[in-house]
């Protein structure tokens, strides 16, 4: 009988472009001062937090992020392309007032259903979750009894937290509105029974 594995969800650390909340999915955008100080706080979390396993998405942010979890634990990260951020197409780089001034139709469509109505250009939400499901099973498959740190992106998070929990995938906005730098969403898989221990708890250090 397989173990039920314990996954904590992460988000990197705050990058340079938070600050004007710009939106970066595909884009290698580069961790603040702040940022690699919240991955160092998640780091002195990791170091006394009992994991077994660690796991990041391949965008610099998370890798960074991990990296500082890497030197407290001992534990090399694993790297999954399928634990990327949503590509935003046309949205990367922008903000959202930016946007409504190129394209004030679709950014409607988005906020009424940003499934259906996801960005120009961007990739389909229902692909990135399931990839991101698939990847967080795999996880889980690997490490059977154990407490993995899984590092990786606001979006898919959410996503993939809506699929797992048997959420509607277009309330992923709604339900999930705000997911903290370094902050710990912790889940436990027991087969095909999954639970949410706790979302977006702050640890010291992270704000």
């Amino acid at each position: 009988m397989t173990e039920p594995v314990r996954l904590v969800l992460t988000r990197h650390g705050e990058t340079v472009w938070h600050a004007e909340n710009r939106y970066a999915g595909a884009s290698d955008v580069a961790l603040t001062r702040r940022g690699h100080q919240q991955a160092e706080a998640l780091a002195a979390w990791a170091g006394a937090a009992g994991l077994s396993a660690l796991w990041c998405s391949p965008l610099a942010r998370a890798r960074d992020t991990a990296a500082a979890v890497a030197r407290a634990t001992g534990l090399r990260p694993r790297v999954d392309p399928r634990l990327r951020e949503l590509d935003f197409g046309q949205g990367e780089g922008h903000t959202v007032a930016e946007m409504e001034r190129l394209w004030p139709d679709r950014v409607a469509a988005f906020r009424a259903d940003p499934v259906e109505g996801h960005l120009p250009g961007g990739e389909d939400p229902r692909a990135a979750a399931d990839r991101g499901t698939a990847c967080i099973r795999d996880i889980a498959r690997t490490h059977p009894g154990g407490r993995v740190l899984v590092v990786a992106h606001t979006t898919l998070l959410r996503l993939v937290l809506c699929r797992l929990l048997g959420l509607p995938l277009p309330a992923y906005r709604r339900v999930f509105p705000f997911v903290r730098n370094c902050g710990l969403t912790e889940l436990r898989l027991d087969r095909e029974v999954v639970s949410l221990l706790q979302f977006n708890a702050a640890i010291d250090g992270v704000g």
